[in-house]
């Protein structure tokens, strides 16, 4: 059954997103050529600098469903929202939403925002507890994951909820379709996936 979304009232103050306080961050002409394994291992520069569903490559890895728990829906209009200034791509007034990606059995991975345009976000999020790759991919829609920027830092918010310390990778990409945006996602990955993907880093030797 698809549940219904009623929208708060955009007079007050949504409430905060949980952004990285950055230690590093690099742009499109480091995704586009990649970071040096010493930086980043390779498996985890797959998972953040690929092109693929993360929530797809979270299953493969686990072999667990990612469920999502939706932690917050905001109407916030124009405003930027502290966001990526790609969030201006997207046609406003806009909707915010945010999600913990888990495991079926309750181990969250990852964190999500995303910005979408207000009228349109039911038409592409039919069930608010899919991840958006199910519910678009059950709308047979065709999509460009278009990679953005790269981050390395801190969150004392997503600390706590990965229960993991950090610091922790994240990354912003737009969502196109049709040659327009619909969608700007802004993701953090939880340490704990070093059980699968191995170290985040490899020293100078190329040793663990």
């Amino acid at each position: 059954m698809t549940a219904t979304f009623t929208p708060k009232d955009n007079s007050t103050l949504p409430a905060a997103w949980h952004r990285l306080t950055p230690i590093w961050q690099g742009g499109e002409e480091v995704i586009q050529k990649s970071l040096p394994h010493t930086h980043l291992a390779p498996t985890w520069q797959l998972l953040l600098l690929g092109d693929g569903s993360p929530t797809r490559h979270l299953e493969l890895l686990t072999g667990e469903p990612t469920e999502v728990d939706v932690i917050d829906m905001s109407l916030i209009g124009m405003d930027s929202d502290c966001a990526p200034d790609l969030i201006q791509a997207v046609p406003g007034p806009r909707l915010r939403r945010q999600v913990w990606l888990r495991t079926a059995s309750g181990q969250r991975l990852a964190y999500a925002t995303s910005w979408w345009e207000a009228s349109h976000v039911d038409e592409y999020l039919q069930n608010r507890s899919l991840p958006i790759w199910a519910s678009l991919a059950r709308l047979r829609t065709e999509l460009y994951r278009d990679v953005r920027g790269i981050y390395h830092g801190y969150s004392a918010a997503l600390q706590s909820g990965f229960e993991v310390p950090g610091p922790f990778w994240g990354r912003h990409y737009l969502f196109w379709h049709h040659g327009q945006p619909l969608t700007l996602i802004y993701e953090v990955f939880s340490p704990y996936l070093t059980k699968y993907l191995g170290p985040m880093q490899l020293s100078t030797n190329g040793k663990v």
